[in-house]
């Protein structure tokens, strides 16, 4: 075990038991990085992780990047590391999977840890940058080492395996977090590619022109606007207009309507006279057909 977890081995600790049972410490601090370690422990390898990683930031500071600031969640389930604002996980190191925590005695801003990383089987030294915290922090990681290891001895080593368990659950909850979110991103490139191409092909103000409409013989209905409209210009003036035939009933200076004899009904003569306007109207038939 490393010296920080045995400071407070015979004192009490700064948190309550059910602080970090029940519930767990918050920290803010820098996150350097982490980078991979040959040996699970040792102040030697984590103090080249630090100089390795502190050189890294420098030469991105000089670009310009800023060193993120992360929040870290301690309890006896392990050490998460997430995003301050949208409280993202960012990594999960599980409380029986790491081995070594220390802070920087030369630099007492810096602290660090090694946790076996559960998909690589690697060791990673986790290295952060607290100003006030680093050996508050380190400290705390110590009492959950020590509470953990409580409860291991009291429920005979059962609470480690449901806390295996968990910690799997966990991390297939968070897979499948991380991919429903990618599948989310997809669908919204998706619908976004679709509105595009939908703009692209129907362009604004394209009516389609609607053909007129016909009647039962296939033919187009007359319209006198329509008809003339069609008649084609000559020297580019338009044709007179039609005049309109009028409806009115010409009559005579008494106000009377024109006789006209063949336009009167059968039954408003007597026989013998209707019968000569009959044989009228037959020659005057057969002089209008030879003309």
């Amino acid at each position: 075990m490393n010296r920080a977890f045995s400071r407070k081995k015979d004192k009490t600790w700064m948190h309550t038991p059910e602080a970090l049972s029940k519930h767990y410490i918050p920290y803010n601090a820098k996150f350097l990085g982490s980078t991979e370690v040959e040996q699970p422990k040792g102040t030697e390898v984590v103090r080249d992780a630090v100089r390795k990683l502190k050189f890294a930031r420098h030469i991105k500071k000089s670009e310009g990047q800023k060193i993120p600031k992360v929040e870290l969640q301690i309890s006896i389930y392990g050490v998460k590391i997430l995003e301050p604002k949208t409280k993202e996980v960012q990594h999960n190191c599980q409380l029986h999977r790491i081995s070594f925590c220390a802070d920087d005695k030369t630099d007492k801003r810096i602290f660090t840890f090694i946790c076996k990383d559960s998909e690589s089987n690697k060791h990673l030294c986790y290295v952060f940058d607290s100003e006030k915290c680093a050996e508050e922090i380190t400290l705390t990681i110590g009492q959950a080492f020590d509470l953990a290891y409580r409860k291991f001895l009291e429920s005979g080593g059962k609470d480690v395996e449901t806390r295996k368990q968990i910690a799997v659950l966990q991390k297939r909850i968070q897979d499948l977090e991380t991919e429903n979110m990618e599948l989310k991103n997809k669908v919204q490139d998706l619908e976004n590619q679709l509105r595009v191409t939908q703009v692209s092909t129907s362009p604004a103000g394209n009516v389609t022109p609607k053909s007129p409409s016909t009647d039962i013989f296939d033919m187009i209905p007359f319209s006198p606007i329509s008809h003339q409209s069609s008649i084609p210009t000559h020297n580019g003036t338009q044709p007179p207009p039609v005049p309109s035939r009028s409806t009115e009933i010409k009559r005579d200076l008494f106000g009377a309507e024109p006789f006209d004899p063949f336009n009167c009904g059968a039954g408003d003569f007597p026989p013998d006279i209707q019968s000569k306007l009959d044989e009228m109207q037959r020659q005057r038939w057969r002089g209008s057909k030879w003309d």
